[in-house]
């Protein structure tokens, strides 16, 4: 999903609640806290020497242990608030994805896309997920698009 499609979800639904789902059935709790939004610039060189260049917007969530036994979640429109000063004194790039970094005691530290959301009258829910790693020079280094991750770059392949 794009920065200006969450943006824009975000402002068709100021009057919900905005939760987040980190795997299925599991969601950050509502002592949760927006602490950081990065704009970041990947300058990056895949196993096969091409380069690639490519911005994100990155959101992070972070539970609060002081407000534990919180019981209502962050509102829509107070997110926006946040995302809305951010973009004023730091111009979010709209056509870059957008990708929330959570962990918590029983989840490792991760960059989530979101893969979707769903709404009730209550409630805005983005759904988010761990996109796998992947070999970008499948062709260059003879790996088949259906091969399996962790073999496709072995040592000595000619690629990695």
């Amino acid at each position: 999903m794009t920065t200006k499609d969450f943006l824009g979800l975000l402002e068709e639904n100021t009057d919900k609640s905005l939760l987040f789902e980190y795997a299925p059935g599991q969601r950050v709790p509502p002592s949760y806290h927006i602490t950081e939004v990065k704009n970041i610039h990947v300058d990056a060189v895949d196993c096969g020497a091409r380069t690639d260049s490519w911005k994100e917007t990155v959101v992070q969530l972070w539970e609060s242990p002081k407000e534990k036994d919180k019981t209502e979640f962050m509102s829509v429109f107070k997110a926006l608030g946040i995302l809305k000063k951010v973009d004023r004194m730091k111009p979010m790039e709209r056509e870059s994805e957008i990708k929330f970094e959570y962990g918590n005691s029983v989840f490792h530290t991760a960059q989530l896309n979101v893969s979707g959301y769903e709404m009730n009258e209550k409630n805005l829910v983005v759904r988010l997920s761990v996109a796998p790693t992947d070999c970008k020079a499948k062709d260059e280094c003879g790996v088949p698009e259906t091969a399996n991750e962790v073999a496709a770059c072995t040592p000595g392949s000619g690629c990695c």
